[in-house]
């Protein structure tokens, strides 16, 4: 619906000027599909951010809101973003409040500054150079039920050391409250809230993408891959306050072998370490997307694109770990020219340990050090973008009811 808004909008603004505006509003009608395609609805000189329109998970209901960042009108050295949003389960206000500072134009180098109010994931890692990935619909976010509370002030460096090589650093200042029953044991002590000091360093390296300037700016043109992302996180003791001292370790890798018009594979290898004092909710999950109910039409949802659709949220986590995934997209079948169905063959595998598990406390969780697997297959797009997915959970962590090895759900795969 955003996107026919737009569209119909632009071409009505077309359709009443001169024919010989024709390739500037195409222009304009061709930027303005490219600025939502990447999350935003732009407009004088504030781009409304469109992640933030609604969302839903366990804890907070319907999350609703608004966001944007001003845009190159409004200031080429200065720029301002915020967002507002409000859960109606919890029935808490979120916010962050923050601005940057261009210091060098060619490399786009960027000093920001934050103040933040919001919930993250237990066991989630987010790399930070990956802040403008958007999706029209996060399917897995509607089962997410394991949520920490965090306020940070944050001081992020941003570097484009070439076309193909992204750099930040950041440094924050978090206080962590997780929102269910949880403790950390440590010196005789038991943590249930606490503060954490961190510098974190990321690297996104495209050697093999295409990108060229745009009224936009730099665009990525092509992707071409492999792609690799990498991280270190240190987090200090003492340091204004912070709580634990750990070290973390994060790399990612994605592989495209063949052509989208017809058979190709996907290949994504993830792994991560954390070295030290650290909380479960800083630890690792292995991306599980799969409800804990007794029947399988009762656990039917929207299936993921990159997680485990077998593993029930908050069945595993490790403090080191890595995971695998095969994709093998068979070219689409022709049926018509608007029904092109396509079949996916996947294959999973993760693998994960935990020392010192006695240090959590309140909570109870298995590790992955026996290896997880699960297969299955999509057939996407058999209607607006919808398809099936069926995947079946095997090896050493196969449970004793058969049932409860199967995941039945949706496909939503949509794209400008």
């Amino acid at each position: 619906m955003l996107l026919l808004f737009c569209s119909t909008f632009v071409e009505a603004q077309s359709f009443t000027e001169q024919p010989q505006k024709t390739s500037k509003d195409t222009l304009k009608k061709h930027l303005l599909l490219k600025s939502i395609g990447t999350g935003y609805f732009p407009t004088k000189y504030f781009n409304f951010d469109l992640r933030y329109l609604i969302k839903f998970n366990q804890f907070e209901g319907i999350r609703t809101g608004i966001g944007g960042v001003t845009n190159d009108k409004f200031s080429e050295k200065y720029r301002l973003n915020s967002y507002g949003v409000y859960g109606f389960r919890d029935h808490r206000f979120k916010f962050s409040i923050g601005g940057g500072m261009r210091l060098i134009k060619k490399s786009n180098t960027w000093l920001n500054f934050a103040y933040t109010d919001d919930l993250q994931e237990t066991g989630s890692t987010k790399y930070i150079t990956d802040d403008r990935v958007f999706q029209f619909f996060e399917p897995r976010l509607l089962n997410i039920d394991l949520f920490y509370k965090y306020i940070s002030k944050s001081l992020t460096f941003e570097h484009q050391i070439t076309n193909h090589l992204l750099s930040k650093v950041e440094f924050a200042v978090s206080d962590i409250d997780p929102t269910y029953d949880y403790a950390y044991a440590l010196d005789d002590q038991l943590y249930t809230t606490y503060n954490l000091s961190t510098a974190i360093i990321g690297f996104q390296w495209s050697p093999f993408s295409k990108f060229k300037e745009t009224p936009l700016g730099t665009q990525e043109v092509k992707s071409g891959f492999p792609k690799f992302s990498f991280q270190y996180t240190k987090s200090y003791h003492d340091v204004f306050k912070g709580d634990f001292d750990f070290t973390k370790l994060d790399f990612r890798t994605i592989f495209e072998l063949g052509q989208k018009k017809s058979h190709f594979a996907q290949i994504i290898f993830v792994s991560g370490m954390a070295i030290g004092d650290t909380p479960l909710t800083h630890l690792y999950h292995a991306y599980p997307n799969n409800i804990r109910k007794e029947k399988i039409l009762e656990r039917f949802s929207i299936a993921g694109l990159n997680s485990f659709e077998t593993m029930y949220f908050n069945e595993f986590f490790s403090d080191k770990f890595f995971t695998f995934q095969l994709k093998y997209f068979i070219k689409p079948f022709h049926v018509t020219e608007r029904f092109r169905p396509q079949v996916v063959l996947i294959t999973r595998y993760a693998l994960g340990d935990m020392d010192n598990i006695d240090r959590h406390q309140d909570v109870t969780f298995d590790t992955l050090n026996y290896g997880y697997t699960e297969s299955g297959f999509e057939i996407n797009k058999l209607l607006y973008g919808f398809g099936l997915s069926f995947t079946y959970r095997y090896g050493a962590y196969y449970l004793p009811t058969f049932s409860d090895n199967i995941a039945f759900k949706f496909t939503f795969n949509v794209s400008l």
